[in-house]
């Protein structure tokens, strides 16, 4: 483990480190003991407005789009490779930014957005269009541009995945991009600038702003000068930002909210399912968009599944996220942990039974929490319907695979949903049917690059990763040549 000494944070923009205009700074929490750990600049209109000039100057003058795409995958490949080269630190960074267990900050994090950035390395050179066969006298054909600046704007709980999602794929087709990172978890953020720098990345491409969403976050949305918005956060949020760019008539990508179901048919391998229902609602304690934190397990099974997860979940190691062991480390912050104990005191109130866990758990003075268990819901209760956004786990039963799609799709949300059988035909039939993104089949949380995630209904619109992704930050233009 490193222990390298944090900087304060300052503004990545056009290439120089510099404080914010008025000298605004904001303090980073450790939340593992609640205790700050660093400040960083606090970003205000006059900042965002300096990185957004630094971009257009940056893509006007061609220092990247007018780059081939080789000698950017080229580039992007340099990126990866350092992400490894400094894994320990980034780790470090990740689990005292966000109160990730270490292990994991290594595994996933770290190792997806090295990935992340080499898939689309690999993409770069691949920006191409196509001739189009038509009755005129003429050559038609298609060309893929990049858009221009990019406004990414990233959550709390993956900062440096979710960052590398969209600057990865907005750089390999040309674009250039403004960073704002969430306002907890900005440290990640601020290391890549340097990664960027070092691999080669031409000043006034990569630019972060840190700051608070009202102010520097709001900004970004609304300026001139940005072509694209790119936005992972809350649907509440989102709404506000597609209405923001509608408004402009600007091409957005949203990835919001979550509610998943995870479907357990009486066929399913119970061992293995359990494993994967721990895995999708404790994984990074449950503040994940894709979790899995809605069980529907068909009655045959029912009571014997809630057995086994009585036992198993409360063997789930919790606690210090930097030592090796941990599983589940705390709550990114107080806000999210009163969130969660609000939500299981309405469900004890709404008469479901807390079959383990629904406590605080007293450790250092972290924001940590039990994962928890809640039966006998009724599926109109706000904890089913609604998202908690930590390690809580609603079980419900049902009677047959009609009511069991019916339930999965029954909340506003659609990014990611779950299924365990052991009938391949079953396996098919339901992800057909079911509203979500992506299903995973008898696993939970399979991600890659080359895989598109994303929502329908309120979980968003756009994907990410994949070609898919790569084509969202370029624009078609076609040009047709007479031959008379």
């Amino acid at each position: 483990m490193t222990t390298f000494e944090i900087e304060p944070g300052r503004l990545f923009i056009g290439g120089q480190w510099r404080e914010a205009a008025d000298g605004a700074r904001t303090e980073v929490v450790d939340p593992s003991r609640g205790a700050v750990v660093t400040t960083v600049a606090e970003a205000g209109e006059a900042d965002v407005d300096d990185a957004v000039r630094a971009a257009r100057a940056a893509f006007d003058g061609g220092a990247w789009s007018g780059l081939s795409g080789r000698e950017r995958g080229r580039i992007l490949h340099r990126v990866a490779e350092l992400i490894r080269e400094n894994a320990d630190d980034i780790a470090y960074l990740e689990s005292l930014d966000v109160g990730k267990p270490i292990t994991l900050c290594h595994a996933v994090d770290v190792t997806n957005a090295a990935n992340d950035y080499e898939h689309f390395a690999a993409l770069a050179h691949s920006l191409h269009g196509s001739n189009r066969d038509t009755p005129m006298n003429a050559l038609a054909y298609t060309r893929r541009e990049p858009i221009g600046v990019v406004a990414a704007i990233t959550p709390f709980n993956f900062p440096l995945i979710l960052a590398g999602s969209k600057i990865a794929p907005a750089l390999a087709a040309g674009n250039t991009v403004v960073h704002k990172p969430a306002d907890e978890t900005p440290l990640s953020a601020l290391y890549m600038a340097r990664l960027f720098q070092k691999a080669g990345v031409p000043d006034g491409v990569v630019n972060i702003v840190t700051g608070a969403g009202p102010v520097a976050g709001e900004a970004l949305l609304r300026h001139s000068g940005v072509d694209k918005i790119a936005f992972t956060g809350s649907t509440a949020v989102g709404r506000h930002a597609a209405s923001v760019a509608g408004q402009a008539l600007k091409p957005v990508t949203m990835e919001l909210g979550g509610n998943a179901a995870h479907v357990v048919f009486e066929d399913a391998d119970l061992e293995k399912a359990v494993g994967a229902v721990i895995k999708g609602f404790v994984f990074n304690t449950g503040q994940f968009c894709m979790g899995g934190p809605r069980l529907l397990v068909a009655r045959p099974v029912y009571s014997t599944l809630l057995g086994i997860l009585a036992e198993a979940v409360p063997g789930v190691p919790v606690g210090d996220p930097r030592r090796a062991e941990t599983v589940v480390g705390p709550m990114a912050g107080e806000k999210h942990l009163r969130k969660v104990e609000e939500y299981v005191a309405l469900a004890r109130k709404e008469g479901g039974r807390v079959v383990c866990g629904g406590e605080r758990l007293d450790l250092d003075g972290g924001y940590y929490y039990r994962p928890t268990v809640i039966a006998d819901l009724p599926n109109d209760s706000r904890v089913v319907q609604e998202e908690i956004f930590g390690p809580v786990l609603t079980v419900q039963p049902f009677d047959s695979e009609e009511e069991a799609v019916t339930l999965a799709n029954s909340t506003p949300y659609g990014l990611a949903s779950g299924v365990q059988t052991g009938n391949l035909a079953r396996a098919h039939r339901v992800a057909a049917r079911l509203q979500a993104g992506i299903v995973w089949i008898n696993d939970w949380a399979m991600l890659d690059p080359a895989v598109p995630f994303g929502g329908v209904k309120d979980s968003g619109f756009g994907r990410e990763y994949g070609p898919e992704a790569f084509a969202a930050y370029t624009k078609v233009k076609s040009v047709v040549v007479s031959l008379d």
